[in-house]
């Protein structure tokens, strides 16, 4: 079966980026009752994985159309460009939040609160911490994944041009580079503290590259199979996974005297059962359409917009979840209060979405929607072996 290319964007992506926002949203207000509902509660990886597999597809729809001979270099700088856009926001948000926490911890006679989020070695030794915050060498608590978003976006390029002529030598290459920088442990390093980034790109690039690869694939022709013995699998691994993280099992570092990064569930970097758990259950979503066909919405449904302003929301959400941190610290409250923190927040996330959309459309009466480059994924979401036409 071949799936004509549609006008249609397909909102499922957006969906799905709606919902790992939100629910990073409410994970980084730790404490409320609402903590203990996101996805993180239910398997071994959390709302990064879903934001970062669905981010490497996003780059695939974006530019993957555009890197062919002759476009490279204009898709090349681009990426680099929306990088750069990264890095800045990424500063700007850690400024705003250090300045939040200060004057919290002023002007409420908090001084605790600038024990938290590894802001203390600011206070301790200001110009060093300066040079690693603007060098990502010194990242705030809950404000590590632009960072390594940046640095995708930088290698996209070189794995975009290999994938094009080599998918999976491309994709063996990426796995090698997960498991070299997992097994001796290879990272960007903190400045001036010891340590690692939170988020390993050398190791994150490989999921990463799995949603653009598979994304390409797709999109050139290429097809998801749905095999039942893979969907047992991934169900069995999903309903262990669910199982495990609410056993005592859940707190060992790793088993067999093996790497961390191969039977562990450390983050940093993505160990396979976090790996695996975010693959199988992104599969079982590909292989059930009645499970995909529930994210499938309209283009003015409020998801839908939410995550199609990702970058946006995401930075908003930053700050307001560091606004409710503080106000969770200050006043603990209950079930009411919590509701409010959350209600609150996503609330003005939805509201600057809808604002970043309404401003889009003045001026823009009677212009043609844009081909969409979706029509491939969206075929391939449909939980058949589907071959779709690559769009030129």
């Amino acid at each position: 079966m071949t799936m004509p290319a549609s006008p249609e964007r397909d909102t499922r992506i957006d969906v799905f980026r709606a919902f790992a926002l939100l629910t990073i949203y409410v994970d980084h207000v730790p404490g409320t009752v609402y903590e203990y509902l996101t996805y993180k509660n239910f398997g071994f990886s959390d709302a990064a994985e879903a934001f970062v597999l669905i981010s490497g597809m996003a780059v695939a729809l974006a530019y993957g159309g555009k890197f062919q001979s002759g476009g490279r270099l204009l898709a090349t700088l681009k990426m680099w460009r929306r990088a750069g856009v990264l890095y800045v926001a990424h500063i700007v948000t850690t400024m705003a939040v250090m300045g939040m926490f200060c004057a919290a911890a002023v002007f409420a006679r908090r001084p605790e609160l600038l024990k938290l989020i590894n802001i203390e070695p600011l206070m301790k030794n200001t110009p060093e911490v300066l040079v690693g915050i603007v060098t990502l060498g010194h990242q705030l608590g809950y404000n590590n994944i632009l960072p390594v978003y940046a640095v995708l976006l930088l290698m996209a390029p070189a794995f975009l041009l290999f994938v094009s002529y080599s998918p999976l030598p491309a994709l063996i290459l990426s796995g090698a580079l997960w498991l070299v920088a997992g097994i001796w442990q290879i990272a960007p390093p903190n400045y001036p503290e010891p340590g690692f980034w939170f988020l390993n790109p050398l190791s994150w690039q490989f999921l990463f590259n799995i949603g653009l690869a598979a994304t390409l694939h797709v999109r050139r022709g290429g097809s998801i199979p749905v095999n039942r013995w893979l969907v047992g699998a991934a169900a069995a691994y999903v309903a262990t996974a669910l199982v495990w993280v609410h056993s005592p099992l859940w707190g060992h570092v790793s088993w067999l005297d093996l790497p961390v990064v191969l039977t562990g569930f450390d983050k940093t970097f993505l160990s396979l059962p976090r790996l695996l758990h975010i693959l199988a259950v992104s599969y079982l979503i590909v292989a059930f359409p009645a499970v995909s066909n529930l994210f499938r919405t309209s283009r003015d449904n409020p998801l839908a917009i939410l995550g199609k302003r990702s970058l946006p929301v995401f930075i908003a959400g930053t700050v307001i979840a560091m606004v409710a941190q503080v106000m969770k610290l200050i006043n603990p409250g209950g079930l009411a209060y919590d509701s409010l923190l959350i209600a609150a927040g996503m609330a003005m996330q939805f509201a600057l979405a809808f604002y970043l959309e309404w401003l889009s459309t003045i001026g823009g009466s009677g212009r043609k929607p844009a081909r969409s480059e979706a029509a491939p994924v969206r075929a391939a979401f449909s939980g058949q072996p589907v071959t779709a036409r690559a769009s030129h």
